[in-house]
C-alpha cells in the first residue's frame, strides 16, 4: 500500500509519500512517472491539501440500504448520481463554513471515496476496477432542509466548504471491504462497510461511464451509512476509512456579508 498527500510549500502546491519517519518528497505526480528525492519530512510540520483537485466529483445517493431507510425511501434500482462543484472542497483541518442565513440543518455524510487512475468511457466493471488509483475520506456535507426543498441537490450538496477530503490517498487496498466511521466531537454517529453497498464501486464506475466520461484525478463518492446528523458551529466532525486515516474538520458558522 502506499499513501499519498498532497501538502502546502512555498512553491506551490506538492505530492509525497508516506511513511513511517513521516513524508518522503516526490517528484512527479500519482498518475504519471515519479521518484523519490530522498528529501524526508515530519507529518507534523505539513500544512495538508485537500489530496487532489479532480476535473469532477461524481456523488450516489442511497447507496447503502440502512441509510436509504432513515431517509424515508426506497433503495433505487440503478444508482442516484448527482455532482458537487470542486469549489467544494476543501482540505484536512479546513473549516466546514455553515452559511446560517441559508440553512438551519446542516448533516454529515462519512463517505468512501474513489479516485480515478485513467480515462473511463463505457467501461465494463472489470475495466473500472483496474481504474483505480486509490480511496480517500470524503464527508459529503449536506444542508438537509434545502435537500428536502430543492428537486435539484445542486445548493443543498454544493455551498463552498461542503466537500472535506483527505487526507490521504491509499492505494492497494481492497475496495469491497472498508470501513468508514464518522465521529462528531469524538462519538461515533456512522459506523459502516463498504461491503454493505447496495452497488459495489466497479458498477458504480461503469454506470457512471456509460453517461460521462470519467478522468485521471476524478472522484467518486459511493454513498454514506446511517446515522448521519446535525452537525453546528463550534462541533469537530472526523470521517475515517480503513487504510486512508482520519479526516478532521471544524464546523464554523460562515460571517454574514456585510453591505
Amino acid at each position: 500500500m502506499t499513501r499519498f498527500v498532497r501538502h502546502a510549500t512555498p512553491e506551490g502546491p506538492r505530492f509525497g509519500v508516506v511513511d513511517e519517519a513521516g513524508v518522503r518528497a516526490i517528484d512527479g505526480h500519482p498518475f504519471g512517472d515519479w521518484h523519490d528525492t530522498g528529501e524526508q519530512v515530519p507529518l507534523d510540520t505539513l500544512r495538508l491539501l485537500a489530496p487532489m483537485i479532480p476535473t469532477k466529483v461524481v456523488a450516489v445517493g442511497k447507496n447503502y440500504a440502512d441509510h436509504a431507510t432513515e431517509m424515508g425511501g426506497d433503495v433505487p434500482e440503478q444508482p442516484l448520481l448527482f455532482l458537487k462543484p470542486t469549489s467544494a472542497i476543501v482540505g484536512p483541518g479546513d473549516p466546514i463554513r455553515i452559511p446560517t442565513d441559508l440553512t438551519s440543518e446542516v448533516h454529515h455524510e462519512a463517505e468512501v471515496a474513489v479516485v480515478v487512475s485513467r480515462q473511463l468511457s463505457r467501461a465494463t466493471p472489470a475495466e473500472a476496477a483496474e481504474a483505480i488509483l486509490g480511496v480517500t475520506a470524503a464527508n459529503d456535507v449536506t444542508a438537509r432542509d434545502l435537500q428536502r426543498a430543492e428537486p435539484q441537490w445542486t445548493r443543498g450538496k454544493g455551498m463552498d466548504t461542503f466537500l472535506p477530503l483527505g487526507p490521504t490517498i491509499a492505494t492497494g487496498l481492497d475496495v469491497a471491504d472498508l470501513r468508514v466511521v464518522a465521529r462528531v466531537n469524538g462519538e461515533v454517529r456512522q459506523d459502516g462497510t463498504t461491503a454493505d453497498l447496495v452497488f459495489d464501486i466497479p458498477t458504480l464506475l461503469s454506470f457512471i461511464s456509460q453517461a460521462i466520461t470519467l478522468l485521471p484525478t476524478d472522484i467518486v463518492l459511493t454513498g454514506t451509512p446511517a446515522g448521519v446528523g446535525p452537525i453546528v458551529p463550534g462541533d469537530t466532525v472526523e470521517v475515517e476509512v480503513d487504510g486512508v486515516g482520519s479526516l478532521v474538520n471544524p464546523v464554523i458558522a460562515r460571517p454574514e456579508r456585510v453591505g
